[in-house]
């Protein structure tokens, strides 16, 4: 038995806890990948609804991994959770995204400083206007760096969080205007969490980044398999732990 509380969605199986960062991929399996293949001594501590949630260590510090499923109201109430109910600070997603822009092809990463979103998510905080989400400058700073370090090839900018993964285009030639209007305002690739993120991170006083890796490419109609978006993914996942450990003493 832990001595840690119990959530809905969270039931601490360890006294080992949660790092104060925490690596959220969507996919349970990405996040048993990271413990399995990153982590040292790695121990499940969190498995309702199965999303393999491991706490670890990398080069000498504690880290956590754990899946947050797909979409806002996913992240949304896990990332709550963490920040509010066991001492996480800092919570880095690690994801999938598709780039809507000619010069940012498979493989590359994506840092989103922003999350431009169609959700009501922001709703729920009684805000004049629209709220802008945006990362943590210390945990963007951190990834630029490690990406640097690792040689990758990275691009920083804004994002879309979107609350739809199959539209309903009937009418709309091809189902691509909303796309373009994006694209031409410099919107580098689409993901459906970053947003809920970021503002959860901003109302709690914590830090969010997304970090992702580019899995298809929604104008040239080319696409990464389940399988290689499962493992493939690793010098990503290489960059959130490095930012880990840079962001252990801060």
């Amino acid at each position: 038995m832990s001595n840690f509380p119990t959530t809905p969605h969270i039931n601490v199986l360890d006294d080992i806890g949660f790092g104060k960062t925490v690596l959220m991929p969507g996919d349970p399996l990405r996040s048993k990948f990271i413990a399995e293949n990153f982590l040292e001594n790695p121990v499940l501590v969190n498995n309702v609804r199965g999303v393999h949630g491991y706490t670890g260590f990398y080069k000498g510090v504690k880290v956590s991994v754990m899946a947050s499923g797909m979409g806002m109201p996913a992240i949304g109430i896990y990332s709550h959770e963490l920040f509010n109910n066991f001492g996480v600070e800092n919570i880095i997603r690690v994801g999938s995204a598709g780039s809507i822009q000619d010069h940012i092809n498979l493989y590359d990463i994506v840092i989103a400083q922003g999350a431009c979103t169609d959700s009501n998510w922001a709703s729920q905080f009684h805000l004049p206007g629209t709220f802008a989400p945006i990362a943590s400058f210390e945990l963007l700073s951190e990834a630029v760096k490690a990406c640097e370090n690792a040689g990758a090839t990275y691009h920083v900018g804004n994002v879309n969080s979107s609350d739809v993964f199959y539209g309903d285009h009937v009418g709309v030639p091809e189902g691509l205007d909303s796309v373009y209007g994006l694209k031409k305002m410099g919107v580098m690739a689409l993901e459906m969490e970053a947003a809920a993120l970021y503002m959860n991170a901003a109302r709690y006083g914590k830090r969010g980044l997304c970090i992702c890796t580019i899995s298809d490419h929604v104008l040239k109609g080319v696409e990464t398999t389940a399988a290689e978006r499962q493992t493939a993914f690793t010098q990503m996942m290489k960059v959130a732990l490095d930012v880990a450990v840079a962001m252990e003493n801060k």
